[in-house]
């Protein structure tokens, strides 16, 4: 199953002119094909993309293994303005916890919330590059994300990324919490830095 991994390698589907996107997900030792995560929109928001910035709109995201499989993540955001809220939900659509976007960080980053409201990690970036750490409320390593080379004629002309998401084994018996964090290591890049 999907949650039960502990390292996950995401490739952004490159295409002229999308509307939507999607992310290929990877074992990175195997290279074998696990899952994807896709953006799911209706139309009239697909065509206020035109107009207004992809950051402020609306959008859901679905994690599946396979076409044919049932999501077992779910992202849904709603219209933003300075601060993104992020609502993650499990295979039942019940909340799972939610993420909010720092107003003021050099890295970028956001804060991980359980479905109280209770504050349980923090992704923290790394000002000089695109790497992320997943860190607990005592600053212990819960994961990392790590920007991967795709290539220079696809870092140079396309906004696509590749990047490795690995949780730490410590969070290996709570399957809640791997979801929320490979949905935060998702998140970086879906949600909070995808400009196009």
């Amino acid at each position: 199953m999907l949650l039960d991994r502990r390292s996950f390698l995401v490739k952004e589907r490159v295409a002229f002119l999308k509307l939507t996107d999607r992310y290929d997900i990877f074992d990175p030792d195997s290279g074998e094909q696990i899952g994807f995560a896709q953006e799911e929109v209706s139309s009239f928001v697909k065509l206020l993309r035109f107009f207004i910035a992809k950051q402020l709109m609306p959008t859901t995201i679905v994690v599946k293994e396979d076409d044919s499989s049932e999501p077992v993540v779910t992202m849904k955001r709603g219209m933003t303005f300075l601060q993104s809220r992020v609502e993650v939900l499990d295979q039942s659509l019940n909340s799972i916890g939610f993420f909010k976007s720092k107003l003021f960080s050099f890295g970028g980053g956001f804060t991980v919330h359980s479905k109280t409201g209770e504050q349980v990690a923090d992704v923290k970036g790394n000002w000089k590059g695109w790497e992320f750490q997943l860190l607990d409320m005592q600053g212990n390593s819960l994961g990392t994300v790590n920007k991967k080379w795709a290539g220079a004629i696809k870092e140079i002309f396309t906004s696509a990324d590749n990047y490795v998401i690995s949780l730490s084994d410590q969070i290996e018996t709570n399957a809640g919490l791997a979801g929320l964090l490979l949905a935060a290591g998702l998140a970086i890049d879906i949600v909070f830095k995808e400009k196009a």
